[in-house]
């Protein structure tokens, strides 16, 4: 019998950031927030007023704030930045580049309202190229985690994992589905959420939750399908991946990202090395999003439970 995975309250994935960095706070004087005017947005707020000598208002200077981050880090600190995804990358790419990954900083990056699901703000606030700008770069991990249990987890993990961290999360509230401290999430490692004979889906950030759905869904046409959460997209765990992949050739990523430089790249370099495979890809098909709904927004830019199960036709039918 495989695993039920039971919506426990839905919550915000920045929220679980916000819970996670208080409990860092409260445990080690070295860890410091700075925030480029969006505290309470990305649940800064908290730990602002708990630790105020500990927190840096940057103003809106997204390029200072990296800078002065980097700076702490060289001092000692454990330093967290916190603004929205397109802040935190595509406007401080060049301070991020230089004075943290070059100058091997341990800088972690919390990028909140990242991917459609930011909804309303439209596609100047979508940032939907984040993970291959961030993944571009030497030294740096990215986490994108699925849900708010995993989001707290993630925080925790990143203040003392070497060198620089992005950590990306989201604006909505959406299912929690993860234990509140899963011995099963591990930094650089894939996380089996449902195992299967018939095909797998690798899927990373909100789209997990999705793909569980779809799998659930399959399973009244005698499919089982596997799931994996593929939570770190830097360092890849190549053995992890290639494990699914040799299992099958029906093989489906997910993901509320650009169809470029993601997890479906990730999953196609590493067919390409060890089991060669046709990959279907659900992502953003290389467009700009728009205002909306996130839910709406999902299935017009063929992100849905619906697009995933899709998509698992055509592998099954192309394998």
């Amino acid at each position: 019998m495989r695993p039920r995975y039971e919506n426990l309250g839905s919550r915000d994935t920045r929220s679980g950031f916000g819970a996670g960095l208080l409990e860092l706070g409260e445990k080690d004087e070295r860890i410091v927030a700075l925030s480029a005017d969006l505290a309470s947005s990305v649940k800064m707020d908290a730990f602002a007023q708990r630790f105020p000598h500990r927190f840096f208002q940057c103003g809106v200077a997204e390029a200072n704030m990296i800078g002065v981050a980097a700076g702490l880090a060289g001092s000692g600190f454990i330093p967290f930045v916190g603004t929205f995804a397109n802040f935190a990358t595509g406007r401080v790419y060049d301070q991020i580049r230089q004075s943290v990954c070059y100058s091997g900083k341990a800088v972690k990056i919390a990028a909140s309202h990242a991917g459609l699901t930011l909804g309303e703000d439209g596609a100047t606030h979508q940032m939907l190229e984040d993970i291959g700008l961030m993944r571009g770069l030497p030294g740096m991990t990215v986490i994108s985690p699925c849900d708010y249990n995993q989001t707290r987890l993630a925080a925790l993990r990143a203040a003392y994992w070497e060198g620089p961290v992005y950590l990306r999360f989201g604006r909505p509230s959406v299912p929690n589905f993860t234990p509140p401290d899963d011995p099963t999430f591990q930094v650089g490692k894939i996380q089996v959420l449902l195992e299967g004979k018939d095909g797998v889906i690798f899927a990373t950030g909100h789209l997990v939750w999705h793909a569980l759905q779809a799998a659930y869904a399959l399973e009244a046409e005698g499919l089982e399908i596997a799931v994996v959460n593929v939570h770190t997209l830097k360092p890849v765990d190549v053995e992890g991946i290639a494990t699914y992949l040799a299992r099958t050739p029906v093989v489906v990523s997910a993901e509320e990202h650009q169809l470029w430089n993601g997890l479906g790249d990730i999953v196609s370099w590493v067919a390409t090395q060890h089991y060669p495979r046709r990959v279907v890809r659900v992502a953003v098909q290389d467009t700009f999003g728009e205002s909306g709904k996130p839910d709406e927004l999902l299935e017009k830019y063929g992100l849905s439970t619906a697009h995933i199960i899709a998509a698992v036709r055509k592998a099954i039918a192309n394998a």
